[in-house]
């Protein structure tokens, strides 16, 4: 069957006309190649979770580290010649990782965005997907979390004619913008629970207004301390930017001609029918060149974009590193072109490329060849002073950007970079080093430590208040996870978060102190909370020791946080910090070793803060104010103090309890033994403490700190201020 035909219809009219049968192997673009043994099975093609394939059965009759060094020595780079060329490569694995550290990265952030969205109940919550070169699975310096927070209440619809009676929700319709191909307006059809204040009245009806939208999301959402960054709501170091966007489930029209154009193999099929059926999303900024756009919204493909990065094979991904490397260390270290080009004009270019060349093209042992057909590809653009979005191309991404009285400069570093050749290249972006690259102990520890790290970076992001039924069904969809994935990192990244959920489920049950049916509501809780062991060294330890604490088993608990305290050693990773530095790394490695499974690395080397839900069963009633309007983080050595405390409160050891409040107040002065923005919780958690000590100004200067913080304030602060001064009117 003819490959372009195949792009421009769907599999049925293909075998209509050509009366040819389309196998499974075609559609999803598995080639075959030769291979020099009996297979021991037949090997069985089905769909994953996320729309991929999965290939089961033990296909080739070898362990996976057989068939990849076996695949790697005959096919991936063949008769290499030039030293340069391995030695680019190299260079590029060990900034980014091998293909499999790739792919682990891609599937880990489609894992948390399945769990986090398995979380939500009702249309008003917002449905996240990750972006960025993160989520494409390139961790390289630099690269910041792209978050889409899409808006579910809002339904996008390409026409009229997509409208479905009854209207239960507000309701826009695309209308694409002529002069501006790239973008849209949102014309009202019907409003739902949406107010009119938002949307600009204009002769042919209302739309919805950028600065109405914005003035709506600062109004509702829930973020803390968030600032503007572009069309995305950023923290203060940046490190994460959302995009709170709207989502329609159509193409507009103007990009519907990308689905069936003429193209060599590249991209698959059934890539291109996901991005089809997925639609696109609508992102609050207008054009670059109109300072006044109140209605024009750009029209984003992140989505479809991720898609076909993750379908890139090993070396347009290792192009695309190369690309990116280039931007950075060469072209943005130049006066006067370091702020033309962006690493978004970089990927359009490969996919342009990708599309129009012969796949065989996109090989390791021409992987330099590849880097200069896009170098070619920008060069013709920066000439032209036209960038054609991938998939409008009306759509020039150059304006506003580059034009004919600016781009000589960059036309020149562009061609220096081509002419210098791959040695001026490789002495640009690779340091003189004596590392031998060959060495597979040290690409391991290497490869093992960005992909740890990274996790570390990001596992903070599912929390939720819920109800235990929720709990129980993200429980139920972890396990159905843990049966289908394949990879052994992903199922340790699945047991932490079963582990994480679970934890979360113990705090929603009923209190322990309950009268009824306590052996059973006991038996729940220990069984939630020993799952909830298997997370990191110490954070479902303490929770264990509060649920001891508030059924007033005051020596368990005190014998538990003794424990705990033995364990938090200052070498410890702590998780989720936005940033760690080689110190930290370097540390962990002291810790663990690669020969140790992801979930047994966490469990030795790393600490997580204690997370009480809002209401939470199991927080100290001391401290049930803080838990009245949200959750809580407490470091675990904090709260191992205060519950010390508390127990020796409890038992009437008054030297003790003095000694637990000493033990606090030097934890609190150590900036080692949490991050930033737990120093509000901290500081009122302490007050607590000196409040029922007796020492009422020591309480009341905690509480002051604590309403200093920059980052985030507890929300019980303010009141536990107030009341201490009510009570204490000489404060």
């Amino acid at each position: 069957m003819n490959g372009n035909f195949g792009n421009q219809d769907n599999d049925k009219d293909g075998n209509l006309i050509e009366m040819t049968k389309l196998t499974y192997w075609e559609k999803y673009g598995v080639k075959r190649f030769p291979y020099p043994g009996r297979r021991k099975y037949t090997p069985c093609l089905n769909q994953a979770s996320d729309g991929g394939m999965i290939i089961s059965n033990d296909v080739f009759g070898l362990t996976i580290r057989q068939f990849e060094r076996m695949y790697t020595a005959f096919h991936l780079f063949g008769p290499v010649n030039d030293p340069n060329e391995k030695y680019l490569y190299d260079h590029l694995v060990k900034t980014v990782g091998t293909e499999i550290d790739i792919r682990n990265r891609q599937r880990l952030f489609i894992i948390q965005d399945m769990i986090y969205n398995a979380t939500i109940t009702h249309r008003a919550q917002q449905r996240r997907i990750s972006s960025g070169s993160l989520a494409e699975g390139l961790d390289l310096p630099g690269s910041d979390l792209d978050i889409m927070s899409l808006m579910n209440d809002v339904n996008v619809i390409q026409n009229v004619r997509n409208i479905k009676h009854p209207i239960q929700s507000t309701t826009l319709v695309m209308e694409t913008d002529i002069d501006h191909p790239g973008f849209t307006r949102l014309r009202l059809i019907a409003a739902g629970e949406v107010e009119l204040k938002y949307f600009e009245s204009t002769r042919k009806g209302l739309y919805l207004s950028l600065n109405g939208f914005w003035s709506y999301i600062h109004q509702s959402s829930p973020h803390i301390n968030l600032c503007s960054h572009g069309p995305c709501l950023s923290d203060k170091n940046q490190f994460a930017d959302l995009a709170v966007c709207l989502w329609s489930k159509f193409l507009p029209n103007n990009a519907i001609p990308w689905s069936f154009r003429h193209r060599r193999q590249w991209p698959p099929n059934f890539v291109i029918d996901r991005v089809v059926n997925y639609g696109c999303l609508l992102v609050p900024i207008g054009p670059r060149t109109m300072s006044e756009s109140k209605t024009l919204w750009r029209i984003s493909f992140s989505v479809a974009e991720k898609l076909l990065v993750h379908s890139f094979n090993f070396t347009q991904l290792l192009c695309y590193v190369l690309l990116k490397l280039t931007l950075k260390r060469i072209v943005n270290t130049t006066n006067g072109a370091n702020e033309l080009l962006c690493s978004y004009f970089l990927k359009t270019a490969l996919f342009w490329v990708s599309e129009e060349e012969d796949i065989n093209t996109f090989r390791l042992s021409k992987l330099y060849y590849s880097f200069t057909l896009c170098l070619d590809k920008l060069i013709l653009w920066v000439s032209n002073c036209y960038c054609p979005n991938y998939f409008i191309p009306e759509h020039n991404m150059f304006l506003g950007k580059i034009n004919q009285g600016n781009n000589n400069l960059l036309l020149s570093v562009l061609d220096s970079i081509k002419s210098g050749g791959i040695d001026r290249l490789i002495k640009n972006l690779c340091p003189p080093d004596n590392v031998n690259f060959s060495v597979l102990s040290t690409k391991c520890e290497t490869s093992f430590i960005m992909l740890d790290f990274l996790f570390y970076k990001i596992c903070d992001s599912i929390i939720f208040n819920s109800d235990i039924l929720i709990c129980y069904k993200v429980l139920a969809f972890i396990e159905s996870l843990l049966k289908s994935e394949s990879s052994s990192f992903i199922k340790d990244v699945c047991k932490y978060n079963y582990a994480k959920i679970s934890k979360y489920a113990a705090q929603c049950l009923p209190p322990p102190t309950t009268k009824t049916d306590v052996y059973n509501i006991h038996k729940r809780y220990h069984r939630h909370l020993q799952d909830g062991f298997k997370a990191d060294a110490v954070s479902g330890w303490l929770l264990y020791a509060s649920f001891y604490y508030v059924t007033g088993q005051y020596n368990v608990t005190l014998r538990l946080t003794e424990y705990v305290l033995s364990r938090c050693s200052p070498d410890m990773t702590y998780l989720g910090v936005q940033n760690y530095d080689e110190e930290d790394k370097k540390k962990y490695r002291q810790n663990v070793h690669s020969t140790k499974t992801f979930i047994q690395r966490m469990k030795i080397g790393s600490v997580e803060s204690v997370k009480y839900l809002q209401h939470s069963s199991l927080i100290p009633g001391e401290l049930q104010l803080e838990v009245e309007g949200e959750l809580i983080h407490i470091s675990p050595i904090i709260i191992s103090h205060c519950l010390r405390f508390l127990c020796n409160h409890h038992l009437g050891n008054i030297f003790n309890r003095q000694q637990s409040l000493r033990e606090l107040y030097l934890a609190v002065n150590d900036a080692r033994v949490f991050h930033g923005n737990l120093l509000s919780d901290t500081f009122v958690i302490t007050g607590v403490c000196y409040e029922i000590s007796g020492d009422k100004k020591a309480a009341y200067q905690c509480y002051v700190e604590a309403l200093r913080s920059d980052e985030f304030v507890c929300s019980s602060a303010e009141a536990r201020k107030s009341n201490l001064l009510r009570s204490n009117i000489n404060l």
